[in-house]
């Protein structure tokens, strides 16, 4: 089964060979609830999120994985900022992708 292994200031974590801009979204509702996943990948709470695909917006990108993950549609309502932490390596054990964290964080 595919992996992700995220390593954080890990002297043996893999050279990164890729850097992709993604989006994650803290949506949260009238009572200030925010909405969470349980990734299947590796096991850890977060708020939905992804990769922006080619030709697609930020916010199309945001509403699109939110809905992928959650089966909720959001309305984006705001900027949290931009993340990147070359500390933080991310392995993808299905292609060996080793990522370079960068994270653009919306609210919705």
């Amino acid at each position: 089964m595919a992996r992700r292994i995220d390593f954080y200031d890990d002297p043996t974590a893999p050279a990164p060979n890729s850097l992709v801009p993604s989006v994650n979204v803290v949506v949260t509702n009238d009572t200030g609830e925010i909405l969470m996943i349980r990734r299947s990948d590796n096991d850890n709470w977060a708020v939905p999120g992804g990769s922006i695909d080619l030709g697609e917006s930020l916010p199309q990108a945001a509403v699109r994985e939110t809905l992928e993950e959650t089966g909720i549609r959001c309305e984006i309502t705001g900027i949290v900022g931009t993340y990147t932490d070359p500390r933080h390596v991310i392995l993808y054990t299905s292609n060996g992708e080793a990522r370079q964290e960068f994270s653009i964080v919306l609210t919705g």
